[in-house]
């Protein structure tokens, strides 16, 4: 299988990002988290996303704020899919990482989710890798299963006290 590889622009992002790795844990997809900066390490940033597919990557996910750079840079050197988070805070509060995210140029795609949407953005990786493997395709399946399961149950309480 392959890995997705998790980035953020800041450790401060990391209580949010970390909502990805534990959705990719528990599909059982193999991935790795780091700090990289499209602005402060450029280089590092541009190497790391060059070198991902030979490293065994399928899907990128970038988180970044305010500027939110990140998702562009690592989608401008690499053809793997890039799934860009914008992070909350700022001035603007997540709506200028929001809107750098998701306007890209033509011909660079980045797929973008909502603000803070990190568990969304595992999802989405997820979906991508399973397009070649079944058995990922089944677990997602499974996943939502078990979510309609909740929410009848859920639907029976909530009729269960308006009977009441």
């Amino acid at each position: 299988m392959k890995k997705v590889a998790v980035i953020m622009g800041s450790d401060s992002d990391w209580p949010v990002v970390k909502g990805a790795c534990t959705q990719l844990q528990e599909l059982g997809i193999p991935y790795e988290a780091h700090i990289l900066s499209a602005h402060r390490t450029p280089a590092a940033a541009a190497s790391f996303a060059r070198s991902a597919r030979q490293e065994g990557f399928g899907v990128l996910i970038c988180a970044a704020g305010m500027a939110a750079h990140l998702a562009g840079a690592f989608a401008a050197n690499s053809t793997l899919p890039v799934i860009g988070i914008p992070m909350k805070g700022g001035a603007m509060d997540g709506l200028d990482a929001l809107l750098a995210t998701v306007q890209m140029p033509s011909g660079i795609p980045v797929a973008t989710v909502a603000i803070n949407g990190a568990k969304n953005a595992a999802v989405l990786a997820a979906q991508i890798l399973a397009v070649s493997d079944d058995a990922l395709a089944a677990k997602l399946d499974a996943q939502r299963s078990d979510m309609a399961e909740r929410i009848a149950v859920k639907e029976a309480a909530l009729q269960s006290e308006l009977e009441a």
